[in-house]
């Protein structure tokens, strides 16, 4: 038990950092979670980090947060689950709280205006390198690659040409049922082959 409580408390610092030093949500902090989880840390391996980047993403909550719980699950039970999730967590509450407080005097305030400006360069450059551990950890074939161009071309298109945007929740749900229907006809046509 002993030894749980520590890799909890671990578990909590480690993800107080990220929380506390991230901007931007979930998609910003994946190159951070993947650094701190797999490259230095070695819980997970960055195979796993892109299965729980999707399974985190394909079920209700925000991304950060599920991933945060699940590895804190895999690291340490239930224990470690709370303790990650937590860790996570305040850091971003307390922020948010203080801003809250403070919100007229914020936007007012030319500096933090310029700083709010950099941060969102900063947020669209994690986004993409989170989107590209991604993209590296994915299987390159045909089906995989043709998936992520209509899935570009569409999001271009709507928001280009309608000036409008969809949830990426509608694109996981078809990604996923394209994926399942896929696998059944290549299945089925093995079976008639063989």
């Amino acid at each position: 038990m002993k030894e749980k409580f520590k890799k909890a408390l671990v578990l909590f610092l480690t993800f107080f950092k990220i929380g506390l030093f991230t901007f931007g949500g979930g998609y910003a902090m994946i190159p951070i979670i993947q650094n701190e989880v797999s490259t230095k840390r070695k819980w997970i391996s960055n195979e796993e980090v892109s299965q729980i980047i999707t399974i985190s993403e394909s079920t209700p909550g925000p991304l950060a947060i599920n991933a945060a719980t699940y590895v804190g699950y895999k690291v340490a039970g239930v224990l470690g689950s709370v303790f990650a999730t937590l860790g996570l967590v305040i850091p971003s509450f307390v922020i948010i709280f203080i801003i809250s407080i403070f919100f007229d005097r914020f936007l007012q305030n030319q500096v933090i205006a310029n700083a709010f400006r950099g941060i969102k360069a900063c947020v669209a450059l994690l986004i993409f390198i989170g989107g590209y551990n991604l993209y590296k950890t994915m299987a390159k074939d045909l089906f995989s690659k043709i998936i992520i161009i209509l899935v570009y071309v569409t999001t271009l298109v709507l928001s280009l040409v309608f000036n409008t945007s969809v949830s990426s929740i509608y694109f996981i749900l078809a990604g996923g049922l394209i994926g399942l229907l896929f696998t059944l006809i290549k299945n089925k046509a093995g079976k008639n082959n063989g």
